[in-house]
């Protein structure tokens, strides 16, 4: 399902996107040695409740999953870099720190990820989160009406190749509205004029990731942390994004 939003759901989801970014930019902030990643979660799920808004994670059971998935926050540490499921964990010196939260909250859903590192950072992950982020912001810069989803991935892609980074494709952005995950699904790299052509009113959750070394995900036992194949260093960015008769407007800043 593709969902095109009216004007009045576009407010709803800059409302729900500065939410998403400000809960996140809290925790950021709250992250240090010694947080626990349970803290984490139950100081989101905190945040979530108190704006009124509702979780999108709790409830979620996809077939990719070992779900429901039970938490309000995906936290994914070092190696683990998506659907991080937040267990008795007390963050190190140096731990490379992905957060991914997506709520709803008047009916429309904003998603959004951060990584950083807690304490002494090294300069390969702040590379690492930087490419990331000049992949993200590519990828914004090729949304626009009348372009194609391809266009995105193929803008993401070529940041994240050019670094020397390989790319996963089985897990990207993708389309978010009324619920969380929606068409249509936006890899990190690709042929640019292919694929479903922009128009305004469509909200999409571009998220570039990348492993150090590898192109391969193994899966924990708990069933859904998604860690790369050969242990290496991990990073992940999103923002959800409007697209407007003018571009892409970023949904998920926080105020």
């Amino acid at each position: 399902m593709i969902e095109i939003m009216s004007p009045a759901e576009l407010v709803r989801a800059r409302e729900t996107g500065a939410l998403v970014a400000n809960i996140l930019q809290t925790l950021k902030s709250r992250a240090t040695v010694g947080t626990n990643l349970l803290d984490i979660d139950q100081w989101a799920k905190a945040m979530i409740l108190e704006a009124g808004a509702v979780s999108c994670y709790v409830d979620y059971a996809p077939s990719f999953g070992r779900g429901p998935f039970g938490h309000y926050i995906c936290t994914s540490v070092n190696d683990a870099v998506l659907h991080g499921l937040p267990h008795d964990y007390a963050l190190a010196d140096g731990d490379l720190v992905s957060l991914d939260l997506a709520v709803s909250l008047g009916g429309v859903v904003a998603d959004s990820a951060i990584s950083f590192t807690v304490g002494s950072q090294s300069e390969q992950d702040a590379a690492m989160i930087a490419v990331t982020e000049r992949a993200l912001k590519a990828g914004i810069a090729a949304a626009r009406p009348g372009a194609r989803i391809g266009d995105i991935s193929h803008a993401i892609g070529t940041v994240l190749s050019a670094a020397g980074y390989p790319v996963n494709t089985e897990f990207g952005g993708h389309g978010v509205g009324s619920t969380m995950h929606q068409d249509p699904h936006i890899t990190n790299t690709g042929r640019p004029g292919r694929g479903y052509k922009l128009r305004p009113g469509l909200l999409l959750a571009l998220e570039p990731w990348i492993m150090a070394d590898t192109a391969e995900l193994t899966t924990d036992a708990d069933g859904w942390t998604l860690r790369s194949a050969t242990g290496c260093r991990t990073a992940h960015s999103e923002h959800t994004i409007a697209i407007t008769d003018e571009g892409a407007d970023i949904m998920t800043l926080p105020r």
